[in-house]
């Protein structure tokens, strides 16, 4: 019998496969564009940029919240969450940034569920 992972091991899995099935979602022919300058990269060259922090458990795998962003733009420019809005639009951006303020833990079973609905919804990208 498998040992089970510990909460901890489990977001970590669930942040791997999230960020795997946005990036390839959002490709066309592999390549993603930034959302916040249009640079384009492979798939797996490019990040799944959040505009509400993952801090925040109510919006971080919210498929709406996460999308392609360049290294540059999601790490050294920390996000740029005003461009990252305009992307997303004023009605969208609002209601993230409402939903984000919701206090939520997923069980183990919950993580454990949403990892195997994304490792299905990416194996079928492949």
């Amino acid at each position: 019998m498998p040992k089970k992972l510990t909460r901890s091991k489990l977001i970590k899995k669930l942040d791997t496969i999230f960020s795997r099935w946005v990036r390839l979602s959002n490709s066309v022919n592999e390549i993603c564009t930034c959302v916040t300058c249009g640079k384009e990269s492979h798939w797996k060259d490019i990040q799944a940029g959040h505009f509400i922090s993952r801090k925040h458990y109510s919006t971080r795998w919210d498929e709406r919240n996460c999308l392609p962003q360049c290294v540059g733009c999601n790490v050294f420019k920390y996000g740029e969450q005003y461009k990252y809005s305009l992307y997303l639009g004023n009605k969208l951006s609002k209601k993230l940034l409402i939903e984000s303020r919701n206090i939520i833990k997923f069980t183990n079973a919950e993580l454990e569920d949403m990892i195997k609905e994304y490792t299905e919804r990416f194996n079928k990208l492949v």
